[in-house]
């Protein structure tokens, strides 16, 4: 079992989270990966990897809206954001860890939204990329870029940029997590096992998904450090299998199966994934519990894999065939249904663990990796169970921090034979 080592604010008598150490950790290991790749500076748009060189916040409404804001490493220097708008001024003050003269402004197309003028602020985004480089040496290199659009391709040839793949050096960079970093993930465990508590004590017949969702969400943003709540997956009855993960109106009922997942719960940019089942208002069925007892052999078995030194096919090894446990035509109709992924600034770092392609192209797990195992069992419009844990590989062990009770479906105010008549 893993817990929290210190609480969530500063404090002058314990070291806690070392911010500074934690964002130095980060921009060495970027700059690491991207000399290991040959490249002589790496330009950056997707946010998390910005977050992870920069240490800077984006703003809700800029997420998934790459080029708005964007940064770059370059050679041996310190870390270039290109902030939107006049925020710069507002980062200045923020994030003195940057220097003054490395905060610009941005030339943003928005994906190509600006219309014939996306050429014109290309144009003038490539400049600035360029002028970057030769400010720290690095002119003529290669150059990785994690995003890339038509836009960009026309204008890089034009201007004989030499881009390469950018995103695979930052996949490996993020995939390590720092002393620091592993904390931090610590704490969102901690935090994901108070609000399935606040779930599980929320939880009654007569409520709606949609209210549950809302009454978690309002939880999460009253603790400090939490700056986004990406979803709140409550499902219950014919809405557990097949997982359409998602939330609705629908009227939770007395026996109903209920899955609530933290996908994902964003605090100091560190994100979780963490699935628990329960049952509203009645001990679940024989088949109900025999159902969660397979899932969750499927997620322990699957755990016990992980290991340093060890490869994801190691661990998809240890999950039954889509095809055999559910006919589905391939492994791929079952995305997602018995999966593992990485977690950190985003919600899918290295390792990606699935039969789909975890058989046949094996990652090998390291130290220091972080990620989440999950694992899914139902009955067709009926009812479904998930349940998931997030762990922490050390050297010689796992270390679990999703700490809510897992060994049986969560029972909700159980009255004695309230229900039964439901099937």
């Amino acid at each position: 079992m893993g817990v929290a080592n210190f609480g969530i604010a500063g404090m002058d008598w314990q070291q806690r989270v070392n911010w500074d150490r934690l964002r130095e950790y980060r921009i060495e290991r970027a700059r690491q990966m991207m000399k290991k790749h040959g490249l002589g500076a790496i330009l950056c748009m997707y946010d998390e990897n910005v977050r992870y060189i920069t240490g800077t916040l984006t703003p809700g409404w800029c997420r998934l809206k790459p080029g708005l804001r964007y940064a770059m490493l370059c050679g041996d220097g310190r870390p270039v954001l290109f902030e939107q708008g006049d925020i710069g001024m507002q980062v200045e003050r923020h994030s003195p860890w940057i220097p003054k003269e490395n905060v610009r402004h941005s030339f943003a197309w928005i994906k190509g939204a600006a219309g014939p003028a996306s050429t014109q602020q290309v144009t003038k985004f490539t400049k600035a990329v360029l002028q970057a480089m030769k400010d720290n040496g690095v002119a003529g290199q290669k150059l990785g870029v994690d995003f890339v659009d038509i836009n960009m391709i026309q204008i890089f040839k034009e201007n004989n940029v030499n881009w390469v793949d950018g995103m695979t050096p930052m996949m490996e960079a993020r995939a390590v997590k720092s002393p620091d970093e592993q904390e931090c993930f610590r704490i969102v465990g901690a935090i994901g096992d108070a609000t399935h508590w606040e779930c599980m004590k929320f939880l009654r017949p007569g409520v709606t998904e949609n209210q549950v969702t809302a009454h978690l969400m309002e939880y999460l943003y009253n603790i400090p450090g939490m700056e986004d709540v990406e979803d709140v997956i409550v499902s219950s009855g014919p809405n557990t299998w097949p997982n359409w993960r998602n939330f609705s109106d629908r009227i939770i009922q007395p026996g109903d199966i209920v899955f609530m997942d933290l996908a994902a719960l964003t605090w100091n940019g560190y994100k979780s994934c963490y699935y628990r089942t329960y049952c509203v208002g009645k001990e679940p069925s024989q088949e109900q519990k025999d159902t969660y007892n397979t899932a969750l052999g499927w997620l322990y078995d699957s755990m016990g894999a992980v290991k340093v030194g060890a490869t994801t096919r190691d661990i998809a090894m240890k999950w039954p065939s889509a095809m055999e446990t559910w006919g589905y035509e391939d492994e791929d109709q079952a995305a997602a249904n018995l999966w593992g992924h990485g977690l950190g600034l985003a919600q899918y770092d290295p390792p990606v663990i699935s039969r789909i392609w975890s058989l046949d192209h094996p990652v090998e797990i390291q130290e220091g990796m972080t990620f989440a195992l999950e694992t899914q069992h139902g009955k067709k419009f009926r009812y479904g169970v998930r349940i998931e844990e997030m762990l922490i590989v050390k050297k010689n062990e796992i270390e679990i921090v999703s700490n809510f009770p897992v060994k049986q479906i969560t029972v909700v105010d159980p009255l004695p034979g309230y229900g039964d008549h439901v099937k």
